[in-house]
């Protein structure tokens, strides 16, 4: 069974800075195209970025030049590394197998506010 542990996240200001990772238990990472979604309370959870095995990457418009999604195969483990925050990243992050595969993980909190 494929297991995802989410950290990272936290409390930050507009404009500042959060690294999430994610690390994969349970399957051969290195096969999967890995997304990292967010919800928010009473929305659907959104894709917001993700890498291909061949790490060629992709992001939801409102994220493009801010985030940056990366891979460490070795590891097992993904990042999204989050720059220029603005209050509309508020949420809860989680990362899957793009499509998504796999049961969810707990996530990790993100707010941004001042």
């Amino acid at each position: 069974q494929v297991h995802v542990v989410e950290s990272g996240g936290g409390l930050v200001q507009p404009g500042g800075s959060l690294r999430l990772s994610c690390v994969v238990s349970g399957s051969t990472f290195s096969i999967w195209a890995m997304g990292w979604y967010r919800q928010t309370p009473g929305t659907q959870r959104e894709l917001v970025a993700h890498i291909r095995e061949d790490h060629s990457t992709d992001y939801r418009d409102s994220v493009k030049g801010r985030f940056t999604i990366s891979r460490d195969n070795a590891k097992n483990t993904v990042f999204l590394q989050m720059n220029s925050l603005k209050p509309e990243d508020t949420a809860v992050y989680y990362c899957n197998a793009l499509g998504p595969l796999w049961g969810w993980g707990q996530g990790t909190q993100v707010t941004v506010s001042s």
